[in-house]
């Protein structure tokens, strides 16, 4: 009956006071029946009867870096993935996205939790425990798989704009064009960031409204994990899955934007519940990208699953789309896109789906500068001690990563700009080590993170997930690699693999003693020193 009036009284009031009655009421409950208990004659008078209640209003005060962090979930190389699911494996393919989103969701609860503990991001802490030598390379590594990610976010743009210009706007001015939008992030970071969320749900909504995927076949894909008559294609969709999903320069990100928030650090419980808040606030939001990440393979998987480039030319011709030359006169499975995507769904389901596809790019790659944006700061403030604004750290990023890409705008057709995007997923996953060695490393220190250091079970747990991880995009690299049929590049990515396997071999050394694995450290020479508790806020007002 208590809770029918409660909901009740919820319902009826404004939207701005739920949170507040709701917090309230519950806590008249509970408090009514601690009182009841607190009377009971049998139970002992030194019982600790205090009860941890969840807020709404302190989820609230916690709630930012989880959403900003997520949009990193929907950049041009994410959604290309997942038309590309949806295009060659139709809906057997959800459950590795979900599975992905959750490893995910556990890799960003390491970070939130360094940052919190110990008052210091990711970058900071390398910084303080790496030699210098290994702390250089570190940042290089994260410096390249920021401006990958920067480039992705000029390629969506160029095509955004190509395609809601019918062609006006030629490519190579669409990159041009992205010099200049880095006000347009600016004004977004001023204005509120989650805008370019609501800008992807809600494109994500019409086009998956306007296709109506078969509802059975999206839950019997998200939830039972197989992928009946997949061959090679499908297998590699499934790595690039994960490759696309997992991103390194987010977990430097992530870290050090719970920073933003003032705790006492000095106080365990505080501690603790700022861990818990951020936890849901990051499943919250992760779950709004699962959502729209879904929404995308599902609408590629009904309409255009097992279609041949025949039928998509001969639909695009009888629509009067004016570019049907993109799909040869064959059999063979339609491949697509980011650009041949929203030009299949102009052919299929009229001019207003390809906007708004066009429109949803466009957001997709405004999440790339951002959060490419503050990773770059705060990888450079931690790494090298070097405070700039984020006004010129994304001058910076974006004038490293405008060249590459107008030279093939220019010089190439669109399939080649398209194509960027799979290598700079390839780049990215090669850079993943790099962020999820040093995060199990040091949220395993019991040095450093007292009393929340990983436990066995975490230690064991994630460290099989990143080893998994690890071998999972190591795999899709090396098919990407076999699929170029170049010696040379054989060759060249023979010694490059070389040097690489190396670093990750001595991050490993460094992960596996901060796990226990004392044996190994041979001579004494790792030594980690104790948490400094550092109170300082970035400049950020998530």
């Amino acid at each position: 009956m208590f809770l029918s009036a409660v909901w009740t009284l919820i319902l009826t009031a404004p939207i701005h006071c739920r949170a507040s009655i709701a917090e309230t009421l519950i806590q008249c409950y509970i408090s009514t029946n601690l009182m009841k208990t607190q009377t009971h004659p049998d139970l002992p008078a030194d019982v600790n009867l205090s009860v941890h209640l969840f807020s709404f209003r302190k989820l609230w005060a916690f709630t930012g870096p989880g959403f900003l962090m997520s949009i990193a979930y929907l950049d041009p190389g994410n959604i290309e993935s997942d038309l590309q699911s949806g295009a060659i494996a139709g809906f057997k393919l959800l459950w590795v996205l979900l599975v992905a989103t959750i490893i995910g969701l556990l890799l960003q609860r390491l970070a939130a939790r360094l940052g919190v503990v110990t008052g210091m991001h990711l970058a900071e802490v390398c910084n303080r425990h790496y030699p210098t030598v290994p702390r250089i390379i570190l940042w290089l590594m994260v410096e390249l798989a920021i401006i990958g990610s920067d480039m992705q976010e000029v390629i969506g743009c160029a095509i955004a704009f190509n395609l809601l210009s019918v062609g006006r706007i030629p490519l190579w001015a669409g990159v041009l064009i992205t010099i200049f939008d880095t006000f347009v992030f600016l004004f977004l970071d001023k204005y509120g960031r989650q805008r370019v969320c609501d800008v992807s749900l809600c494109s994500g909504c019409l086009q998956y409204v306007r296709v109506a995927p078969d509802q059975v076949e999206v839950l019997k894909g998200m939830f039972v994990p197989y992928c009946s008559g997949c061959g090679a294609a499908q297998l590699e969709q499934a790595v690039g899955i994960v490759g696309a999903v997992i991103m390194p320069h987010n977990i430097y990100l992530h870290s050090a934007l719970v920073k933003s928030r003032d705790i006492n650090r000095g106080n365990k419980k505080e501690v603790k519940e700022a861990n818990k808040y951020y936890f849901i606030e990051s499943s919250i939001a992760l779950f709004i990208s699962f959502l729209i990440n879904v929404f995308v393979v599902a609408v590629f998987a009904e309409a255009f699953y097992g279609k041949t480039n025949m039928e998509v030319g001969q639909k695009c011709n009888e629509s009067g789309s004016p570019h049907s030359d993109l799909f040869p006169a064959n059999n063979q499975t339609l491949e697509v896109d980011i650009y041949k995507g929203g030009v299949v769904l102009g052919c299929f389901f009229g001019p207003a789906a390809l906007y708004i596809w066009a429109v949803g790019i466009l957001a997709a790659g405004q999440s790339s500068t951002m959060t490419g944006t503050y990773s770059g700061q705060f990888v450079m403030e931690g790494f090298l001690n070097l405070r700039w604004s984020r006004f010129a750290r994304v001058l910076l990023t974006r004038s490293i990563a405008i060249l590459p890409t107008l030279l093939v705008a220019v010089f190439e057709d669109v399939q080649h700009l398209t194509g960027m995007n799979d290598f700079l997923n390839v780049l990215q996953s090669m850079q993943l080590p790099f962020a999820l060695i040093p995060i199990l490393t040091f949220t395993s220190l019991t040095s450093l993170m007292n009393d929340f250091a990983n436990g066995l079970m975490w230690k064991i747990s994630g460290g099989l997930l990143i080893l998994g991880v690890c071998a999972i995009n190591i795999y899709f690299v090396v098919v990407y690699v076999f699929a170029l049929n170049n010696t040379i590049l054989y060759v060249f990515s023979a010694i490059l693999s070389f040097a690489y396997l190396s670093f990750i071999l001595y991050l490993m050394w460094h992960c596996l003693i901060a796990l226990g694995v004392s044996c190994l450290d041979f001579r004494g020479s790792v030594r980690y020193p104790p948490a400094v508790l550092v109170d300082e806020q970035p400049e950020l007002d998530s």
